[in-house]
Formats: C-alpha cells, structure tokens, sequence
C-alpha cells in the first residue's frame, strides 16, 4: 500500500517541494512531480535550479527524452508516466492524480492559504478512505 506524507503549514510550498526533491534525489529516490499549472510548473522549474547556491537539483519534463535517466520529473498530465521506474509522487494539484497507488510514497505539501488547506483536507480524507497509511509532518520554520 502507498506510503502517503502530508506536510502541513508550509510558508513557500515551491521551495518546500525543491527541498524534498533534493532530498530524494540525495536517498536515490526517482521522484514525479505532479503539476498540472504551466506558471506553477515553469515558477518551479526554475526554483529547482536556483533555490540553493551550491547545488541543483537534475529534472526534466515528463516528454524529455532523457526522462529515463532523470532523477526528478516534472508532470503535468494527469496520466504518470511508467510508473516502475519511480519511488515517489510529488503532488503539487488541488486534485489527487490518477495512479498514485502505484507508486511506493505520495507526498502532499500544504501552506497556510484556507483554499488549499480545504482541498489538502479532502485529499486527506479520500487516502484514508481508500486505506492508505497516512503520516503528518509539520513545518515549523521553512
């Protein structure tokens, strides 16, 4: 069963997502980053090359041909890409993506904004409908 993360009170969910990209990438993790809004899409693009000084984190659209040798993945359809080649779905949409059973852990980052903590409450509830094993993680400083 899915491993489901929810990270609750983030400040700059962006710069949260670069984080646990980096994260994974150091663990050996494939990540999907689910994100369907082309300017959230193109703002985070760019973040995951400048948000630390000393590093960046290797990515590339889901249609790039080097998507099969990329460790973080940015994916805007609502359909996964070939799923076995990776550990970890990132969601960045108010909606669950279809597929995400497949994939070994689902993280969820949610800010302080009521609209999107209403959306991260409905996902919460539907993972714990369908039986997922849920942890919560909360940000203090970020």
């Amino acid at each position: 069963m899915t491993q489901i993360d929810f990270y609750t009170g983030a400040t700059d969910r962006l710069l949260i997502a670069c984080r646990l990209c980096s994260k994974a990438v150091q663990q050996g993790l494939k990540t999907v980053v689910y994100i369907p809004d082309a300017e959230l899409a193109n703002r985070f693009d760019k973040l995951l090359w400048t948000f630390s000084p000393t590093s960046f984190v290797p990515h590339c659209q889901a249609d790039d041909k080097l998507a099969g040798v990329t460790p973080v993945i940015l994916n805007n359809q609502l359909e996964m890409p070939e799923v076995a080649y990776f550990d970890v779905l990132l969601n960045l949409d108010a909606a669950i993506p279809s597929g995400f059973e497949h994939f070994k852990r689902v993280v969820e980052i949610v800010d302080e904004i009521e609209d999107s903590k209403l959306h991260a409450r409905k996902r919460y509830r539907r993972y714990q409908e369908l039986g997922h094993d849920i942890r919560h993680h909360r940000l203090e400083e970020n």
